[in-house]
């Protein structure tokens, strides 16, 4: 499909800086399938609009200070590094801004005496970070590092403390994640306590986000486009509960798209979902068949991102962009820190 056909214009001021507060009365737009009206709600009406036997799946990934700042040893060369993904205890993928001025073999001497060797570049122009030392990798960042903030915020303000707490869910305990499953944002003690009253179940799995999920899609079709990998895990505890509230009449859920593409990639082809701990580069695209899940609540993406085409998948591209129109015209606030959508086909 031609990546044109998911562009809209969005205006600047509907890109939100600060998420609201409490967290779970942002706005939330409620698309069903067909032609029923769009319902403009808050997310703290969501216990009233699922239904009993239901199961909301999180993403409970823990973003870690994935930015760094720093230069090349033998140079002035100032390097901008986002680390990506994890290779093994001490090696990490990143991306890396001024990367032409690094060459394999180089040091980078980052904050809080960090420092790290440049293994090797890939062929999509990331490159191979070795942390040097003893100390575990994740020491090394909470002292150099900083919260890795999605770049249409990064662009109109800095990095500050508020971020530490805002960027992270409260579901939030695996490190791994350099950018946030950000429709779990929006919950609250109070929402969650709310939803557990309503008879409506919680299930939990991890996909370590990475930096790949911001890459605009710079292909003109989505046959060309190639999905960065990220490591996803769901236990057999996980699978077994899933497979048998759906058994019983139950809905999944999903909560973010990052839970949606871990449990598709899951699914077999009867749509039972399996344990699973592997990377997963899956793609969706209008025309997949969705498998293990029955709806998604997600937050407004991007024009012309792969995030914008899943949504189509799940709803049909004609649906959303009637729905991202609504959501404009009625000042919903878009991306990371913006509002929320709950999206029932």
């Amino acid at each position: 499909m031609k990546v044109d056909l998911f562009d809209f214009d969005l205006p600047t001021e509907r890109i939100a800086l600060r998420p609201v507060r409490p967290r779970d009365s942002a706005r939330m737009l409620v698309v069903r399938g067909h032609s029923a009206p769009f319902e403009d709600c808050t997310v703290g009406d969501l216990p009233g609009l699922l239904r009993r036997g239901d199961v909301l799946v999180f993403n409970d990934t823990r973003v870690i200070p994935a930015q760094l700042e720093g230069r090349r040893a033998n140079g002035e060369a100032r390097i901008g590094a986002t680390l990506h993904k994890r290779v093994d205890l001490r090696r990490w993928q990143a991306f890396i801004r001024n990367a032409k001025r690094i060459k394999e073999g180089d040091q980078i001497v980052f904050g809080g005496g960090v420092t790290a060797i440049a293994e090797a570049r890939l062929v999509d122009g990331s490159i191979i970070l070795m942390f040097e030392g003893d100390e575990p990798v994740e020491v090394l960042l909470d002292r150099a590092g900083t919260m890795p903030l999605p770049p249409y915020i990064a662009s109109k303000r800095g990095v500050d403390a508020q971020d530490l707490e805002d960027y992270q869910t409260m579901f939030a305990a695996e490190k791994g994640a350099v950018a946030a499953p950000t429709a779990s944002l929006h919950f609250t003690p109070r929402l969650v306590d709310a939803l557990d009253a309503a008879g409506i179940g919680r299930a939990m799995l991890t996909l370590h986000v990475g930096a790949g999920t911001f890459l605009p899609v710079k292909a003109d079709d989505t046959d060309d486009h190639q999905m960065h990998a990220e490591f996803g895990r769901i236990s057999q505890a996980t699978a077994d509960q899933l497979n048998e509230a759906r058994a019983a009449g139950g809905r999944i859920i999903a909560v973010g798209t990052t839970s949606l593409r871990l449990l598709e990639s899951a699914a077999d082809e009867n749509g039972s979902i399996q344990p699973f701990a592997a990377d997963t580069a899956i793609f969706i695209t209008p025309g997949y068949k969705m498998r293990a899940v029955d709806g998604l609540m997600t937050n407004f993406h991007l024009p012309k991102s792969t995030l914008m085409m899943l949504v189509s998948a799940l709803m049909g591209r004609d649906r959303m962009m009637a729905a991202y129109a609504h959501a404009i015209a009625n000042d919903y606030r878009f991306y990371s820190y913006g509002d929320s959508s709950l999206l029932l086909p």
